[in-house]
């Protein structure tokens, strides 16, 4: 940094600051820096992403930077000042890139005349994709008259509302729950989310990709589109006054290889270098104003994007000495006559928002659980005519064929069917009455656990906890000895866990958070709080893996805190854990790290005990520990996300935390969608070991995975592959997961076994044989095995052959590999797991309940247990049976997309009153327009089943003019409605139920 202040500085000095029209540095770290410098001294940055693709990639799963280097250039060229540097990252400035008139930009205005054709095709060719909800920028969705763009860069989306083929208002909306502002406004503008092409440009680009041997899934624009530019790009080092820095020199002598159609590396040595800094130096003053006095008569600058954040470091805002500026940058030098120093710290990359909205995303052929007649298949959504009226059924088919048409004002009584991932749905058999004994059996069993559950925290709650101090400096200094910045999450975690130690009362609390996201780092804290009162902790895990990972990683952290600490697990000799439990005994140890063998264990002053991966530990095993010292706090930590409807139902009863935020120096996963063939195989093995890693490799079939591992050591003869799957012995298992964290073999193959509970850094590529095969969670799941540590991960989704997989299929890995999924994937892979969480809290014991009638039906038979014995008054819920003449459905017409119709039913079906419809029905104006017929009238209907539920009615039927209904005690009322219209229908009906 201080070459690049110092060479900068010089050229500002010297008023030739233009010489330098580009800075080209190493990575994105360096390139943030050197734009913060530019700023500072009074120029305008541009900076380009770290673009690290080799030539001929398939670009899905670079979409990201790429959508970053179109805006920025854009931006660049569009400017006209000339106080302006290009600042890029080695590897991105290596490949051509688009001339400036590859870019441009329109408006849309209001009172606009818009051809939809047109538009289409212009969005296509710039590089927008075109999705059913508009989720995440260079989006857009045409439905009917209204039209929702999401321009590149750009943190909203602007929704269109035409009158005929006239702009009649133009608004933005958010992106996470698809609501527009009340505010119109007259108009915005429209970037390239690739290259602003035109018609006869795009098929010469097209032609040529056509022609080019690629094992890219889907050959288009977006995926090599920037590959062949030809005429198009242009290597800027050529044509503009660069300079290079000399991270960036070593990084081409080191790790940078140039393979074919990459620029010469010569070229860059030919560039000029910015020499090394001979007067000033970088600076990380522990004490700020102390320092300053050592460098009096310099000039002073200092840098905070606050006033307050001056005034916490103790430091004159009225000094007329020091210039203050109030910027974000963050510059650190001193040179002979002035010093830099910022008070800023690194801001985080803007994380992409995770989409409030879940879309639906039930395939036909998917398992659903329906609350009265068990588990069927799902075959979609077909409209019925009944008594001369259009109504739309959900169809589920059952054991025999049997089916079973269900009204889509009922579909909240159904669910999707999840289990663990090895678990394959038995359908049930339709009106036998089996399905609603088994609920019977499963309702018994989760009364007592639900008993266990409120009986263990009521007792606790009775006594008196150990109280911990919590307010030790000596705390602080060890958050900032972790050598990371703690997330939001984390910091609010140790908080509240710190209240609990401290309160006098005993804690039961519990942890949820993936792998990776700093679970453990939170329990330190609370170890070592516990211990600087002189308690002791113990810390237990389920492996004897993770007891190694955990003690390893405490050992290194509480190194220089003086704390006294042991491992007790299987692989501990007879005579070390006689000596680790008399030390703990008598009190010499003050935390132990171990697996089952602490169950039972006898200690001097025990205060805390830790559970990793709770879920892995029986209800029994979890209460000797808890006996182990009637008033010992509990911290259990688990890698699953908990339900918030369970969370509340829980939380009554004990302490709940979560980690949703990822630490900031992990690295996205790279993914690829593939079809298979050996060279693929054989490169991604080789690229991963070349990187000195290692590989999982998933292939989900117990009978045939000998066989692949022989198609594996063929190809790659000096690879050394190791097998893992269900039905290999636990300790057997745990042995081979050692040797691979050990490096001892290159490529562990599993069946979908290792989805969960494994942290193994050094494996950081996957690959997913049959990917086409998974549902949309466990694929997510199992692209969470890499990417652990800070370095990137890759994940390849594999099929067999891609001419024979669904479209949807496509669809859903496609888009997986632009990390998008259209914005719902990772939504609804988060549901999945989040009942999977849920089940996770009862233990492993109760899996066979879970398969026989699913996680999401168990947990909500589980909250009502909990509800009524802790004495909440949970209404059983109720049907209506509504069988009204008239054509009541959301039509395809008014919303096209299946998946949106079904989601929008989903939400309606589950309102409880009228302000909810009302609201859903707002939403569906704003989103799609003022609603059809059958649409109102399907709106209707749900107001209708709400308020007949209000009164206790059962069924309500029309015949001609005549309506009926029946009532809770089976009494009938008929009356008469004016006409047979299905309007006249609906009002008699209403004016009834509103009496």
């Amino acid at each position: 940094m201080n070459s690049i202040y110092e060479f900068l500085k010089n050229l500002q000095e010297q008023n030739s600051l233009k010489k330098c029209q580009l800075l080209v540095v190493n990575d994105d770290l360096q390139a943030q820096m050197a734009s913060d410098i530019v700023s500072f001294l009074g120029f305008k940055p541009f900076v380009l992403s770290d673009f690290r693709a080799n030539f001929g990639d398939d670009l899905l799963s670079f979409s990201t930077e790429l959508q970053e280097i179109t805006k920025v250039l854009n931006e660049y060229y569009s400017y006209k000042k000339e106080d302006k540097i290009l600042i890029s990252p080695l590897r991105t400035i290596s490949f051509p890139l688009p001339k400036e008139k590859c870019f441009d930009s329109f408006e849309i205005s209001f009172a606009d005349t818009i051809n939809i054709e047109e538009l289409k095709s212009k969005l296509y060719n710039w590089g927008y994709y075109f999705v059913d909800i508009v989720t995440s920028e260079a989006e857009a969705s045409i439905r009917g008259d209204i039209i929702d763009i999401c321009p590149l860069g750009s943190d909203s989306g602007y929704r269109i509302s035409l009158f005929d083929d006239e702009v009649e208002s133009i608004r933005k909306f958010d992106i996470e729950d698809q609501k527009s502002s009340k505010e119109e406004i007259d108009s915005f503008k429209i970037t390239p989310a690739f290259l602003a092409l035109d018609e006869q440009t795009l098929e010469e680009i097209n032609e040529q990709i056509e022609k080019v041997e690629s094992d890219a899934f889907i050959k288009d624009i977006h995926s090599l589109g920037f590959w062949y530019l030809g005429e198009l790009g242009e290597y800027l080092p050529q044509k503009l006054n660069s300079f290079i820095s000399q991270e960036a020199l070593d990084e081409l002598d080191e790790a940078y290889v140039f393979e074919e159609k990459r620029v010469n590396k010569d070229k860059f040595l030919t560039l000029p270098q910015i020499y090394k800094a001979k007067e000033y130096q970088e600076i990380a003053p522990a004490n700020i104003k102390e320092f300053l006095t050592f460098h009096e008569g310099k000039k002073v600058t200092i840098i905070s994007s606050t006033e307050a954040k001056v005034k916490a470091f103790d430091l004159d805002l009225t000094n007329k000495e020091i210039n203050y500026v109030f910027d974000s940058f963050i510059i650190n030098v001193v040179g002979n006559s002035e010093v830099v120093i910022s008070l800023n710290k690194e801001i985080k990359k803007r994380r992409k928002k995770r989409i409030k909205l879940v879309i639906d995303e039930l395939q036909n052929g998917d398992f659903v659980v329906h609350e009265k007649h068990g588990i069927g298949q799902y075959q979609g959504i077909e409209p019925v005519v009944v008594m001369g009226a259009k109504r739309d059924f959900v169809v589920i088919t059952y054991a025999g064929n049997d089916k079973l048409l269900l009204p889509v004002e009922n579909i909240d009584s159904i669910d999707r069917y999840v289990a663990d991932g090895n678990s394959y749905a038995v359908v049930d058999k339709l009106g036998r009455g089996s399905f609603a004994k088994l609920k019977e059996k499963v309702k018994e069993k989760l009364f007592a656990i639900a008993n266990d559950i409120i009986k263990i925290a009521a007792a606790r709650e009775l006594v008196n906890g150990i109280k911990i101090n919590t307010d030790k400096k000596i705390l602080n200094d060890f958050v900032l000895t972790s050598g990371f910045e703690y997330t939001k999450d984390q910091t609010r975690s140790i908080r509240e866990i710190y209240e609990d130690l401290s309160s006098g009362r005993v804690m039961d609390r519990l942890l949820s958070g993936d792998v990776g996201f700093g679970k453990t780092e939170v329990a330190m804290n609370a170890i070592l709080a516990t211990v600087l009162d002189g308690y002791q902790a113990i810390f237990v895990c389920p492996t004897t893996l993770l007891a190694s990972q955990h003690f390893l990683s405490m050992r290194k952290r509480f190194e220089s805190f003086g704390v006294k600490m042991a491992k007790l697990d299987g692989k501990t000799s007879a005579k070390e854990k006689t000596s680790i439990k008399n030390a703990l005994l008598n009190g010499e140890l003050q935390l132990v790290v171990g697996t089952h063998s602490l169950l039972g264990i006898k200690t001097k002053n025990l205060a805390l005990v830790i559970i990793d991966e709770e879920h892995k530990f029986g209800v029994k095993q979890k209460e000797k520990l808890k006996e182990l010292r009637e008033d010992v706090h509990i911290f259990s930590m688990s890698a699953t996300p908990i339900p918030r409807t369970l969370n509340l139902a829980l939380s009554k009863l004990k302490g709940m935390s979560s980690l949703l935020t990822p630490p900031k120096e992990r690295l996205g996963v790279r993914t690829y969608v593939k079809e298979y063939s050996d060279k693929l195989i054989k490169e991604i093995v080789l690229r991963e070991k070349r990187r000195g890693g290692q590989l999982f490799y998933v292939h989900n079939n117990i009978a045939s995975i000998e066989a692949k591992k022989a198609d594996i050591l063929e190809l790659l003869p000096n690879i050394k592959v190791e097998i893992i799957h269900s039905k290999i012995k636990p300790e057997e298992a745990e042995k081979i997961i050692e040797r691979f964290d050990n490096k001892e073999f290159d490529i562990l193959l599993a069946t979908s076994i290792v989805e969960s509970g494994l942290h193994l850094p050094n494996a950081n590529s996957i690959i997913i044989d049959g990917a086409d095969r998974f549902g949309i969670a466990d694929l997510h799941q199992l692209r969470g095995r890499v990417g652990r540590s800070d370095k990137e991960g890759f994940c390849y989704y594999v099929v067999e052959d891609k001419k024979k997989i669904t479209n949807d299929a496509i669809k859903r890995l496609v888009a997986l590999e632009s990390n998008s999924y259209l914005g719902s994937g990772t939504a609804l892979a988060h549901q999945d797991l989040e009942i999977r969480g849920g089940g996770n809290i009862i233990g492993e014991a109760q899996s066979g309940h879970i398969k026989q009638i699913g996680y999401g039906l168990y947990l909500k038979m589980l909250e009502d247990a909990l509800a009524t014995l802790s004495g909440e008054l949970k209404e059983q819920s109720k049907t209506v049976d509504i069988k009204l003449a008239i054509s009541a459905y959301i039509s395809s017409d008014y919303i096209y997309e299946d998946r949106v119709r079904l989601e929008l039913y989903r939400r309606l079906s589950k309102c409880q009153n009228r302000d909810e419809v009302y609201i859903i029905e707002e939403e569906m104006e704003d989103r799609f327009g003022k609603p059809d017929t059958p649409t109102k009238q399907f709106l209707e209907l749900i107001i209708i089943k709400i308020l007949a539920l209000s009164k206790g009615i059962k069924t309500i039927s029309s015949y001609e003019m005549n309506i009926t209904f029946t009532k809770a005690d089976d009494t009938k009322e008929t009356i008469k409605s004016p006409s047979k219209d299905d309007d006249d229908i609906i009002s008699t009906t209403l004016q009834y139920l509103r009496k």
